[in-house]
């Protein structure tokens, strides 16, 4: 009975023929086919997907089908896999692609259409590191089709490089609309954080992305405080709060090292030096003491270097150089004796070549049983010459020297000019710029008879088999600092 009912009112309804006829007017109705898209009223009416499209047969077109006829950028390039890599290649040289998928609902079912055009303009940026994780293929397409740019990290430290961290500011000052503007003298403050941040001598950062951090903090104190102007005291205050993790880690790992006495900061010791090395990022410097032991040799036919502490390959290949200039510099046949290395409680491990100073200094104190300065914490690369080379993140590491409560700090002379740090913070620490390891030793060793008879045949035997001209640099170089 109810059957018969519903049919009867079925073929009592009207058929919609036109928009005025429709009983609800501007309501939308839906249209849905096996076939895909219909004539409505003799207009095209695009499937609505409902229940009548089979969930893997929808497609949706990805980003390389929407940036044709314009410009796909893709940013961290590196991360993508290989075989997205070649997917990337293919539809770049074939200017079409086939948009392929499945749905979660589809039991497994793939789609794939017929080809999409996508001719774009590629636009990939990436890390300079991260090179090696490109598609050779790929790479050699964009270099031949196209240009690599590398981006600098710093600009020339100039009028006009200051106007422009001056012009960075205000840019994000009016960006947050929140915050108030900078005076003079809080500009000043973010150029030279610039200017520290750079790492280099004459060069300004182009980081401005962490410079910006520091400029929001310091607008958020002002404003807290209901200054009518940003000012250089909340400039340093938002440097103290907006530390990055790795500088929070540190400062947290060196109260606990000075805690528990892993590295000493006054008095002497034989074969313990404390070396300075910097973060992953670069911008946190870090303590990094080391001991050496000479002990008999554990094999007949020669005595070895051993070094512990999680160390790279770059600082294995700086310790067997060390190693080399040891034998040399010593004098004698440790050809009988195995000396030990240890960086304590490196447990991120240790990398580059910046310790080889210490490594070097350590091992002689062992070898000639000379106490070394706790007072003194250093860094250096080292050539086989004994002729000490710049390192990075020199100011971060002198930094650390000065939370770590050194009293003095041994510095290649190259790295002189890359140290930008206040007067207030540079007056708590006697910097010591060095050309050579014997200005190293001889600033490094505790004050005795031995260590000026150490000293004197140093000299010798860095002038032994040394051609006139680079034996009169050297004797220039060798000039022993003021104690």
């Amino acid at each position: 009975m109810a059957l018969k009912e519903a049919k009867g009112r079925k073929a009592e309804e009207k058929p919609v023929s036109s928009v005025q006829e429709r009983d609800f007017k501007g309501h939308v109705y839906n249209v849905t086919t096996e076939t895909g898209n219909v004539f409505v009223e003799n207009v095209l009416v695009h499937n609505s997907g409902g229940l009548g499209t089979p969930p893997h047969l929808r497609v949706e077109p990805g980003m390389i089908h929407r940036s044709n006829g314009g410009v796909l950028f893709l940013d961290e390039i590196a991360t993508l896999s290989m075989k997205s890599q070649q997917e990337l290649l293919t539809a770049m040289q074939q200017k079409s692609y086939s948009i392929t998928g499945q749905s979660e609902m589809s039991s497994g079912a793939m789609t794939r259409t017929e080809p999409v055009p996508c001719n774009f303009v590629l636009v990939a940026a990436g890390n300079y590191e991260d090179l090696k994780r490109i598609h050779p293929a790929l790479r050699s397409r964009i270099r031949g089709y196209g240009y690599e740019i590398y981006i600098n990290l710093d600009m020339p430290d100039t009028e006009e490089g200051r106007e422009k961290i001056a012009q960075f500011v205000a840019q994000e000052v009016k960006k947050d609309a929140k915050i108030p503007h900078f005076s003079k003298e809080a500009v000043e403050s973010i150029v030279f954080e610039a200017r520290r941040r750079a790492g280099r001598k004459n060069k300004l950062t182009l980081k401005l992305r962490d410079l910006g951090g520091l400029v929001r903090a310091a607008g958020d104190i002002a404003k807290e405080k209901s200054h009518k102007f940003v000012e250089p005291q909340d400039v340093l205050e938002a440097k103290m709060i907006a530390k990055t993790l790795e500088q929070q880690m540190v400062s947290k790992m060196l109260e606990e090292k000075k805690e528990y006495e892993v590295f000493l900061f006054e008095g002497s010791a034989v074969g313990r030096v404390n070396g300075l090395a910097v973060s992953g990022d670069g911008d946190a410097g870090l303590i990094l003491p080391l001991e050496a032991e000479v002990a008999p040799a554990a094999s007949r036919s020669e005595g070895k270097i051993i070094a512990t502490g999680k160390l790279g390959e770059i600082a294995k290949e700086a310790v067997q150089n060390v190693s080399a200039l040891i034998k040399k510099l010593s004098g004698k046949d440790i050809s009988s004796y195995d000396i030990h290395i240890q960086f304590l409680q490196t447990y991120s491990g240790v990398e580059g070549d910046s310790a080889s100073v210490s490594v070097a200094t350590a091992v002689v104190s062992a070898i000639e049983q000379i106490p070394v300065k706790q007072s003194l914490a250093m860094t250096g690369s080292l050539s086989i010459r004994g002729e000490v080379l710049p390192v990075g993140g020199i100011t971060a590491k002198v930094t650390a020297a000065i939370q770590a409560g050194f009293k003095e700090v041994i510095i290649p002379f190259s790295n002189m000019d890359d140290i930008v740090l206040p007067k207030g913070q540079l007056s708590k620490i006697k910097i010591i710029p060095v050309k050579t390891l014997s200005d190293v030793l001889d600033n490094a060793f505790v004050s005795s008879q031995k260590k000026s008879q150490f000293l004197a045949s140093l000299k010798k035997l860095f002038n032994i088999g040394i051609p006139p001209v680079i034996k009169e640099k050297l004797d220039n170089a060798l000039v022993k600092p003021a104690d």
